[in-house]
């Protein structure tokens, strides 16, 4: 039944500097209200990237983000499509609408060697195929690497993705401001 719900979502897909003042609104509060804290810093600190916004009729009610990353596997840099804010009001949550985007943003995905995320429900991402990265994470900074013992990630191989993938090396993220992973 969650897959009927889903099929009546209108996707729009949207670049951050193409959002207007009344959608950016919109996102905030179903961020707000999904993550159950303020969540307009954190926006701030993704950067640009690709919005996937799923809305029953007119009505946003679920999102998720692309952005662009590097990540380090060994000697190999991978273009990376990092998953964010993947989020459903809380209202509408249920009803396979988180599922219906992350199944419809893979096709958006071919220019990318791997996509990436970290977890908030490692069970939800694992039904829906991605993998959990078993080696070390680290970020890699003007400093070096620094690794982050405790953090989670999770990737969906995609057609540019090294095989085979040995999930238990050590993996590296390019440095931002706020949550690395």
């Amino acid at each position: 039944m969650e897959g009927a719900h889903a099929r009546h979502m209108q996707l729009d897909t949207v670049t951050t500097a193409a959002l207007d003042a009344a959608t950016r609104a919109d996102l905030l509060r179903l961020l707000d209200a999904a993550y159950d804290e303020p969540m307009a810093e954190y926006v701030g600190h993704i950067g640009e990237g690709l919005h996937l916004l799923g809305r029953v009729d007119g009505q946003l009610v679920s999102h998720l983000m692309v952005v662009p990353r590097t990540l380090g596997l060994d000697d190999r840099w991978l273009h990376t499509a990092y998953i964010e804010l993947v989020a459903t009001d809380p209202t509408w949550q249920g009803r396979g609408y988180a599922s219906h985007l992350l199944q419809h943003c893979v096709p958006l995905l071919r220019e990318f060697d791997i996509a990436a995320l970290s977890p908030s429900d490692a069970a939800f991402y694992e039904r829906r195929g991605w993998l959990r990265w078993i080696g070390p994470l680290g970020v890699r900074t003007s400093h070096g690497v620094q690794w982050i013992p405790g953090e989670e990630a999770m990737v969906l191989p995609l057609a540019g993705t090294p095989m085979p993938l040995d999930r238990t090396r050590p993996l590296t993220i390019d440095d931002r401001p706020g949550e690395v992973w």
